[in-house]
């Protein structure tokens, strides 16, 4: 087996890919989901909506991985729109929209390959609509370790669905 050739454009192509890689790890985690593990709510106590159950959490990650790539887009004078968060039936849907979610970053910088990544200037920075700002660098180490957080999350969720016995 060849290993996974790595993007030769520089920090740009060292982001997609590590981005790549978490989102990888987390099909992984999730790819043997039964539909009713998917949606089963596992934490009921929580106050965010997006944490309840797998299913959620997922849509969640489509959601947020469109935002960052529009934030950048808005940033540099595009026009774009949020995605609303869009919850899905079935596993497969899921891994498909995780897929098409990264296409659409990935185009982001190959529309764009010479985008600054690093911003000093606060005043320059994308500021973003939950309050925070942001260099493109900067949005994007967020976004990879958004997956990562969440990936462990749905680990933690799986434990306890195997606990309560519904894996």
């Amino acid at each position: 087996m060849n290993p996974k050739p790595f993007r030769t454009n520089g920090a740009i192509g060292a982001l997609l890919d590590e981005y790549e890689k978490a989102l990888t790890e987390l099909k992984q985690t999730v790819l043997n989901l039964t539909r009713e593990e998917l949606i089963h709510i596992v934490d009921a106590e929580t106050q965010n909506e997006e944490c309840k159950s797998i299913q959620t959490i997922l849509s969640h990650i489509v959601q947020s991985g469109y935002t960052y790539a529009v934030e950048i887009r808005k940033w540099m004078g595009k026009q774009d729109d949020y995605r609303p968060v869009i919850l899905l039936d079935h596993l497969d849907e899921y891994l498909a929209a995780l897929d098409r979610m990264f296409q659409y970053t990935e185009q982001l910088f190959l529309d764009h390959p010479h985008i600054k990544l690093t911003e000093y200037d606060f005043d320059k920075k994308i500021k973003v609509r939950w309050g925070q700002s942001y260099d493109v660098e900067q949005l994007m180490q967020h976004a990879i370790v958004h997956v990562l957080r969440h990936r462990r999350q749905i680990e933690k969720f799986k434990v306890q669905l195997k606990t309560n016995s519904i894996i």
